[in-house]
């Protein structure tokens, strides 16, 4: 089976690739623009530290392998949020599960804004993939739990969206109150970010898609 490319951009290539016989995900960093290969390298780095830390959740790849140049994680079937737009009371409440083992592990996502970072695997269960910018310390200080906070407070904007009428009283309470690090983020910073995602990695919403350049 021929490799199928699913992102290629300034950081790399992403593919669906065939080792041993059964599909896996490649992440290709020896494919970043020069410029960028240092950066697409420590985040390809991050990503497999907390593949490593997560090892054996269900729901989460496993880590394949990481050389420096190539990093390969399992295949998850299925579709990503902002198409299979989940309604079912059933995945949130397993994906707030998923999301309890993550921090178990010391491990925040930080990244769980962007819809195609949560699957609906063929069964209809939630999955969790692209832990570039993960939290891989360990230490569950207060930033810890401002960040594991955050990865909540995502999950539950995403629950609003698709499945509102399963959100409780105290869910509702979290999402009227982000943390102070997010409301200074969205006064100062986001704006910023969005001008050099747009400009520089051709990402023009929250689905993170990054344009396939020649």
């Amino acid at each position: 089976m021929d490799d199928i490319l699913l992102k290629a951009d300034e950081l790399g290539r992403i593919e669906i690739a065939t080792r041993g016989g059964r599909r896996v995900i490649r992440r290709d960093v020896a494919a970043a623009r020069w410029w960028a290969r240092a950066f697409a390298r420590r985040a390809a780095a991050r990503e497999a530290r907390a593949l490593a830390r997560l090892a054996g959740i269900d729901g989460v790849p496993a880590l394949l392998g990481w050389d420096g140049r190539e990093l390969l994680r399992s295949y998850i079937a299925g579709a990503p949020m902002q198409q299979a737009q989940p309604r079912d009371r059933g995945y949130y409440r397993d994906a707030l599960r998923l999301l309890a083992q993550l921090h178990r592990r010391g491990i925040v996502h930080n990244d769980l804004a962007k819809e195609p970072n949560w699957l609906v695997r063929e069964d209809g269960r939630p999955a969790l993939v692209d832990f570039q910018i993960a939290w891989t310390r360990g230490r569950r200080g207060r930033l810890f739990r401002l960040l594991a906070r955050e990865d909540l407070r995502h999950l539950l904007k995403h629950k609003r969206t698709y499945c509102p009428a399963a959100l409780s009283a105290r869910q509702r309470a979290i999402l009227d109150t982000p943390a102070p690090h997010s409301r200074l983020w969205r006064a100062t910073g986001k704006r910023l970010y969005k001008l050099i995602a747009r400009r520089v990695f051709g990402y023009w919403d929250n689905e993170g898609k990054g344009r396939v350049r020649e």
